[in-house]
């Protein structure tokens, strides 16, 4: 029996894990006068689009001695960048982003940041997910290096003319009856490449991480141990089985193919966590109202969430922890989601009609502000180890070869294992 968009929700909300819904973020909503003083500046790194831009200049005008400087990279090259810098000590930017796939990695080294319960942080600890604060906090529970920033959730994005085009349903209640697994989904893939002679699907890599993010247990169980045949197993023989199907794009994230994809047409449907949105709006303005959003493939997971953290390297501790508090404030982290997408990692703000009556008309009035929230008051985030993030990459770097065809995939689950461990035994 097919179900709707608002059935798959409903049913989504009654199978989530129960979680406190706090009351709203009360701290400081206003940014306040900068004290006097010389001219500083405060570098933020990150990757992709964080809603920061427009904020900038909101904070600038309300503290006239703080100048912020914006650098975004690529997303695994910064996470290096900041690992170097740590170990050089120095060379960190004043405000460093850090991705939950990263996280342990980092945290593991909290002397080498902030402790931002010494700046006041603890008060935030009952506004977010619970799951969520305990991710940037060191394992002995005395040292927070980070403030989420967002939470991933999961979706599917998809190009409605693209689809109409192929002879495919384009309401989003039909397309998320279309694949209710990912069975299903590498078929309707293969009907649309058919049909079309065009790819479907983005990357390998852009399922694999997907459906990775919906098993039980990830790369490594919370002893740190791999654990490749459990959910790593699952998500690399459904990723082979849709490049083997033909209907990838083969492209890498966020290099310029990539980029060029959204408005090309080189693929029709992406994995769409709500930090996607931001990048697709940015990347593709000239497509508004060409894209919608329907459900995933074998139901809820989380791919990504972000942190700001302050590497303790700063000359500027006092200033970074102003702006990142102000940053997580409701106002802005509101402003952001109707923005870029990223949604909030405080509950309360799912239930207040800023962001659940939003519809996003980029994405043909699709009911984000409904969307996301349901995913992200379901999830039961997997355990990332020290070296999830570095062993993403080792596995993301074999699917490219059975994609470029310089591994056969019969040979490729043992490449990968081995790489895996190359990784995990450094």
């Amino acid at each position: 029996m097919k179900r709707s968009w608002r059935h798959w929700a409903r049913a989504a909300t009654a199978g989530a894990v129960g979680l406190l819904m706090v009351a709203g973020c009360s701290g400081r909503s206003s940014t306040g006068d900068s004290s006097s003083g010389d001219v500083v500046t405060l570098k933020i790194n990150f990757w992709g689009d964080f809603g920061l831009q427009d904020l900038k200049a909101t904070y600038e005008a309300a503290n006239p001695n703080i100048r912020i400087q914006l650098n975004s990279g690529e997303y695994n090259a910064q996470h290096e960048d900041l690992q170097k810098k740590l170990v050089a000590g120095n060379g960190a930017a004043d405000i460093a982003a850090v991705d939950e796939g990263f996280m342990v990695q980092f945290r593991s080294q909290s002397d080498k940041f902030v402790n931002l319960l010494d700046k006041g942080a603890g008060s935030y600890e009952s506004k977010y997910l619970p799951w969520k604060w305990k991710q940037s906090l060191s394992a002995d529970g005395k040292t927070q290096i980070g403030l989420g920033t967002d939470v991933g959730g999961l979706a599917m994005c998809y190009r409605t003319d693209l689809f109409k085009a192929a002879g495919l349903p384009t309401d989003r209640d039909q397309v998320s009856a279309l694949w209710p697994t990912w069975d299903t989904f590498i078929e309707v893939g293969q009907q649309y490449t058919t049909k079309t002679n065009k790819k479907f699907i983005d990357a390998g890599t852009n399922l694999f991480n997907p459906i990775l993010g919906q098993q039980p247990v990830g790369f490594y169980n919370d002893q740190d141990q791999l654990q490749m045949e459990q959910g790593p197993k699952v998500a690399f023989d459904y990723t082979v089985k849709a490049i083997q199907a033909g209907i990838s794009a083969n492209l890498v994230s966020f290099q310029a193919d990539w980029d060029k994809g959204f408005t090309s047409g080189a693929f029709a449907v992406l994995a769409c966590p709500a930090w996607m949105l931001g990048h697709i709006q940015q990347t593709a303005p000239g497509t508004e109202g060409k894209w919608d959003i329907a459900a995933v493939p074998g139901g809820g997971g989380n791919w990504g969430g972000s942190f700001l953290t302050i590497p303790k390297q700063t000359k500027h501790a006092d200033e970074a922890y102003k702006l990142l508090e102000w940053l997580v404030q409701p106002e802005q982290q509101v402003e952001i989601f109707k923005k870029v997408g990223n949604l909030p990692s405080q509950p309360a703000l799912y239930t207040d009609p800023a962001i659940t009556e939003f519809k996003n008309p980029f994405f043909s009035g699709a009911p984000v502000g409904q969307i996301f929230p349901t995913m992200a008051q379901g999830l039961t985030p997997q355990y990332l180890g020290k070296k999830n993030g570095p062993t993403r990459v080792a596995v993301e770097n074999v699917i490219r070869r059975v994609e470029n065809k310089t591994l056969k995939p019969d040979a490729a689950w043992a490449e990968t294992v081995k790489e895996a461990e190359k990784v995990a035994t450094s």
